[in-house]
């Protein structure tokens, strides 16, 4: 996974960059990351400028969403609106966290704030208990700084890097 630039971005969105790589580094399994807006739309990735041919030849050494980051930004959004609705309609209270448990891998969704999300795609081999407890942390560390400000810096990130990625 690479490192987004940062070259620009306000200290917060740098932290938020660092808490990142932090999760994917200090968590064995992870394969990919993605931090979605209350609306859908991606705001970080942890692979954010990648190009057609790295994901084609990294999706042919691992299983799971087709390459880009925005397949798991719509897949965790997705995720996210059905558990927001099931809640709903179980009056038990907002929805904390969801897992995915398939046969080669897990999807964990963790709520960050205001209708932001947190997924995580992990591997058969990572432990899911060490993937929620750092997920918790990042959430922790990440949801009192991710304004509306923040929100569209952090989009407006992605979208500048697209045309130099090839996306």
């Amino acid at each position: 996974m690479t490192a987004p630039s940062t070259f620009g971005l306000s200290s917060e969105a740098r932290n938020l960059h660092w808490l990142l790589s932090n999760l994917i580094e200090e968590v064995p399994g992870i394969q990919s990351v993605a931090v979605v807006s209350s609306d859908g739309l991606l705001l970080l990735s942890s692979d954010p400028g990648q190009n057609e041919a790295a994901r084609e030849a990294r999706n042919e050494k691992r299983k799971g969403p087709r390459g880009s980051a925005a397949d798991l930004a719509t897949i965790v959004s997705g995720i996210g609106s059905l558990t927001v609705g099931t809640a709903k309609l179980m009056d038990f209270g907002p929805v904390k966290h969801t897992m995915v448990a398939m046969d080669e891998g897990s999807l964990f969704v963790m709520s960050i704030s205001d209708g932001s999300l947190l997924g995580v795609h992990g591997s058969a081999e990572c432990d899911m208990s060490v993937v929620a407890y750092h997920m918790a942390l990042f959430v922790g560390r990440a949801g009192h700084v991710l304004t509306p400000e923040l929100r569209t810096e952090l989009r407006q990130s992605l979208e500048a890097d697209a045309p130099r990625s090839g996306r």
